[in-house]
């Protein structure tokens, strides 16, 4: 996504029509450095205008200078050792595919998890989705849990009504054709009013 010419407007409009409503999580895992440093600032002063939040994903060093927290991944650094690094007051989410990982974020540090794939989706070709019981599962815990993978607009009400704190949108909202149009639908059904 980050490699679309269009990056920055896409993610403007997106700010601009989700306003504290969205945290734009920057996932770049084959930009290097100082690219994805100069994206990121390029993004902070928009997001941080809206009342959004902007994350980075996995690289800590990019997160520390240039947003607002990180996003720990599955294969990054683990969540003790961001939280270190990051403090105590900047968000810090980490990414998960079980209640049990789940549980051991939280316990390092983690405001909220990133749970899935929760449905099928093209991302993961050929995996079947967790489903809302995952959901369930960790949001029983007390554990802040953003619902990730095949989120449909009609979906993202069942997530919240399982227990998510948020939802996780890729495709469909970067690549449709209207993405403004596309973040106002994903909020009138996570709201159930309109947006």
């Amino acid at each position: 996504m980050v490699a679309r010419t269009d990056f920055v407007s896409r993610a403007r409009l997106i700010l601009d029509v989700g306003g504290s409503d969205i945290v734009l999580h920057l996932r770049a895992p084959r930009t290097s450095g100082r690219p994805l440093h100069d994206l990121a600032r390029a993004l902070i002063g928009i997001a941080v205008d809206k009342g959004a939040w902007l994350l980075v994903n996995d690289r800590i060093d990019v997160a520390l200078a240039a947003a607002d927290g990180a996003q720990a991944g599955a294969r990054g650094v683990r969540v003790r050792d961001a939280r270190r690094l990051l403090g105590p007051d900047r968000p810090l989410g980490a990414s998960v595919h079980s209640a049990a990982e789940a549980i051991e974020a939280a316990a390092e540090g983690a405001d909220f998890v990133v749970a899935g794939t929760i449905w099928p989706t093209p991302s993961h070709p050929g995996r079947e989705g967790a489903g809302l019981g995952l959901i369930r599962e960790i949001a029983s815990s007390d554990i802040a849990v953003v619902a990730i993978g095949g989120v449909t607009p009609d979906r993202a009400a069942e997530a919240r009504k399982a227990g998510a704190f948020g939802i996780a949108v890729i495709r469909g909202v970067w690549d449709a054709a209207d993405p403004g149009q596309a973040v106002r639908q994903y909020l009138r059904y996570w709201k159930g009013a309109d947006v």
